[in-house]
């Protein structure tokens, strides 16, 4: 994923920081990300479900609300209104920037302002929120203890997760007059609600009032034991996989051209955590999925490996090929399936020919299912091995590597 630094003009006139995240090739959309109360852009959610998406085509704008991050402003002057205000401007910027946003995306407090701004997106087709709020005067649960103080002095500073800010008594009326029903119902746009049962911060019953006051298309997937923050890789990951899979269904991506040497499309993997060994892989722009190593090799394992990529390559270019093969001679081959299998044993063990060195070693077991006679079933069975992958990996590869620019 590469990410560049952008700015744009919040509610106050204040500069706004912000990181753009996007694909390794053609932009095919946009989307808006807003952060959790008090935190900023660049917490681990947003930074995954960002490259994620940037996987899949689609650009993000996340950024740091007034007052908080690398943003400029006074976060005691701020309010829910004012987070409202700047969600709309930041997708302002992005339209103006590269195209406006079709995806909104919203965690904790950030998701009930991104509920309340999508009627102002027009060009949103989907919500997605996570551990959102339905009331946003839950927040104040965060500094119950000094509301009175807020509520006499017209201000107190406050400690939230170790860091210390100011709340105005203008915040806990602007909180207390939102009325959330109205604008989840007339927002007029898909919605998926992400919430964890055991989350100690928004209780699950928020999420069951969010859904329920939203109209259809509408869904729910529960994060499990997942933690407000989403601060496990795996829950992460999983959120992040939710929401660009069912975004599919709702963003409308631009067609991505294939250069001409490239009949099947560009095939694009990168670090999705370079602590680890994850990578997001698109293919043609169309598909992605993951690839990692087990444990053991310092990987997380939430992803084939690259030999198993290589494998379950060669196993769907057999099936295809015996289909093919057996619709053009009106075979009666009902099914077809295959087990491959990937090992490295000593070349003498094979062929002497092959030496001492280890060579690759990838076994199928072709099952085939339907009235086909011995000699039809050899005749497939010879047909396995004209299937293209298979030739691919019996003949001699020419790979061709050049070092981009850092720039491009």
């Amino acid at each position: 994923m590469k990410s560049e630094r952008f700015s744009f003009t919040g509610h106050d006139g204040s500069t706004l920081a912000a990181r753009l995240d996007l694909p390794e090739g053609q932009v095919c959309a946009t989307a808006l990300f807003a952060h959790c109360f008090t935190c900023s852009k660049d917490i681990p959610a947003a930074r995954r479900i960002s490259s994620r998406l940037a996987s899949q085509g689609i650009a993000v704008l996340r950024f740091d609300f007034t007052g908080l991050g690398h943003s400029e402003g006074e976060f005691a002057n701020t309010n829910f209104t004012t987070n409202v205000a700047d969600l709309i401007l930041a997708a302002r910027a992005l339209g103006e920037k590269l195209m406006p946003p079709q995806l909104l995306i919203g965690h904790s407090l950030g998701g009930a302002a991104m509920l309340k701004a999508a009627g102002n997106i027009p060009t949103a087709h989907a919500v997605a929120t996570i551990g959102a709020p339905f009331d946003p005067s839950h927040v104040a649960q965060n500094f119950a203890a000094q509301l009175d103080e807020i509520r006499a002095q017209g201000k107190a500073e406050v400690d939230l997760e170790g860091r210390r800010f100011t709340i105005c008594e203008h915040f806990l009326d602007d909180i207390a007059a939102q009325q959330m029903g109205p604008a989840i119902r007339e927002m007029k746009k898909a919605l998926l609600v992400l919430h964890a049962p055991r989350d100690t911060v928004v209780g699950i019953d928020n999420a069951a009032e969010i859904f329920a006051a939203a109209l259809h298309p509408k869904s729910f997937v529960t994060l499990d034991d997942a933690d407000h923050l989403i601060s496990r890789e795996e829950d992460a990951e999983y959120v992040a996989d939710t929401i660009a899979t069912w975004a599919g269904r709702y963003v409308d991506l631009v067609e991505e051209d294939f250069p001409k040497h490239a009949p099947d499309g560009v095939i694009r993997v990168s670090e999705a955590d370079a602590s680890g060994l994850l990578q997001d892989v698109n293919i043609a722009g169309k598909h992605h999925m993951l690839a990692d190593e087990p444990l053991e090799m310092g990987g997380t394992d939430l992803g084939p490996n690259p030999y198993q990529f290589l494998a379950a390559g060669l196993g769907a270019c057999t099936t295809m090929t015996l289909r093919i093969y057996a619709r053009h001679k009106n075979l009666p081959l009902e099914h077809v399936s295959v087990e491959v299998t990937h090992d490295k044993r000593h070349g003498e063990e094979i062929d002497p020919e092959k030496g001492t060195g280890k060579v690759d070693v990838f076994r199928r077991e072709i099952r085939l299912s339907g009235g086909l006679s011995e000699t039809e079933r050899q005749s497939l069975l010879r047909i396995a091995d004209r299937c293209p992958v298979h030739k691919t990996l019996h003949s001699a590869s020419v790979i061709e590597t050049v070092l981009r620019p850092d720039d491009e």
